[in-house]
């Protein structure tokens, strides 16, 4: 395999008495989308923060591009674009007064009427930031991101707090980014989102990778299963319903029950059976194959929004 063009190795940040960042190691191929997936509080934007140069680690070496954020800050910053977590521009500053100051930052600059275009903005590049609606000033940060045609993408919850609508939209213009093959690192706390974007995702609780892999690789840990929710009028006692046949794995969760099962109509019929003889009773049911989430809830008996 070709030299990464991302590297972390035994990435640590703390604040105070916080551990944000446990040891992480990765690496990035070029080319590549790469997602680094967990819940909010997990040490993920800390890690891109670092990546990015914004802040200083504690221990543990990064390269990116072949550079060393901390040593090399202002090569670094020419070959990467960023579209932090949250931002935000000034409101009476115009669409096209922004892509005209950013690119003033960089020795290499792409045309300010090409990504207007391409992010659907032609028509707002006079219009004040403030009157740009959420999807639109989204749009507007790839745009700037991209401004000094970058070696690595870094996208921070990109589609954070954005409707279902603009979110599909946020996605159909990183899935052209990932045809054009740029590199791309992006953390999210959405599983669809990671399913559907990354070619590889690193799954990060409490500061540590716990799992690393292509999507297809990760939901192999839960093949030959099939998940089966539950909600019943009554609690289970506890472990019964991992004995069930067919049942090779039981977990309570918001307030329900999720079984993996092997075999599916077995172990409905026994489950089915098991409630009458306890005089409990099925409130809901569903059946879905397994997802990232699964794997989550497999290594940590938790949901990822949780």
């Amino acid at each position: 395999m070709a030299n990464p063009i991302l590297q972390v190795e035994n990435l640590e940040k703390r604040y105070d008495d916080v551990h944000a960042v446990r040891s992480v190691s990765f690496s990035v191929q070029e080319g590549e989308v790469f997602g680094l997936l967990g819940p909010n509080g997990a040490g993920k934007t800390s890690t891109i923060e670092v990546l990015e140069g914004l802040r200083v680690p504690d221990g543990g070496r990064v390269s990116v591009c072949g550079w060393d954020p901390q040593k090399n800050p202002n090569e670094l910053k020419q070959e990467i674009g960023a579209a932090l977590q949250a931002t935000s521009l000034p409101d009476k500053l115009r669409v096209h007064e922004a892509l005209r100051l950013f690119g003033s930052f960089y020795r290499r600059r792409r045309k300010s009427d090409e990504l207007l275009k391409r992010f659907g903005l032609e028509e707002k590049r006079n219009a004040f930031y403030s009157q740009l609606s959420g999807g639109q000033k989204q749009r507007l940060v790839l745009a700037l991101a991209l401004l000094n045609d970058p070696k690595v993408l870094f996208l921070d919850e990109p589609t954070a707090g954005l409707d279902p609508q603009v979110r599909r939209e946020i996605y159909d213009v990183i899935e052209e980014l990932k045809r054009e093959k740029k590199t791309i690192v992006l953390t999210t706390h959405y599983i669809e989102e990671a399913e559907r974007l990354c070619d590889r995702v690193a799954i990060v609780d409490h500061g540590k990778v716990i799992a690393e892999g292509s999507p297809r690789e990760l939901k192999a840990r839960s093949a030959n299963t099939t998940r089966v929710e539950v909600r019943l009028s009554k609690p289970a006692e506890d472990g019964v319903l991992k004995c069930l046949e067919g049942v090779v794995d039981a977990r309570e969760l918001d307030g329900g029950y999720v079984l993996h099962c092997q075999r599916t109509a077995p172990a409905i019929v026994a489950l089915v059976k098991h409630l009458e003889a306890q005089s409990n009773e099925l409130v809901s049911l569903e059946i879905a194959t397994p997802s990232l989430e699964d794997v989550f809830i497999e290594l940590t008996g938790r949901r990822l929004r949780d």
